[in-house]
């Protein structure tokens, strides 16, 4: 069974950064994909930034020359660096482990961005 687990949230001003982890732990096997979502209240849970098994990403309009994913597969950890942020990037922010087409969630960490 994997568990997801993230870390690294917390209050920023704007235009400051923030690094968000998420470790997996347990059978990685058939790993397709690592990724990040967000969401805002009253919103709908939306795709951040996203690595597939083969390194290739991808990255929200809203988020592109800000946010890099990047990876340390040895750790089986994906990481999130957040620059220059926004008050509108405020949300919980939930990792993502696709495994043979399943997707595995951690609990979320809170980022809120002060104007």
């Amino acid at each position: 069974q994997v568990q997801v687990a993230e870390s690294g949230g917390g209050l920023v001003q704007a235009g400051g950064s923030l690094r968000l982890s998420c470790v997996a732990s347990g059978n990685m096997f058939g790993l397709n994909s690592m990724g990040w979502y967000r969401q805002a209240p009253g919103n709908q849970r939306e795709l951040v930034a996203v690595m597939s098994s083969r390194g290739g990403t991808n990255y929200a309009d809203s988020v592109k020359g800000r946010f890099i994913i990047s990876r340390d597969i040895t750790k089986n950890t994906v990481y999130l660096q957040m620059n220059n942020l926004k008050p509108e990037d405020t949300a919980v922010y939930c990792c993502n482990m696709r495994i043979s087409g399943r997707d595995k969630w951690g609990q979320g960490t809170q980022v809120t961005v002060s104007s």
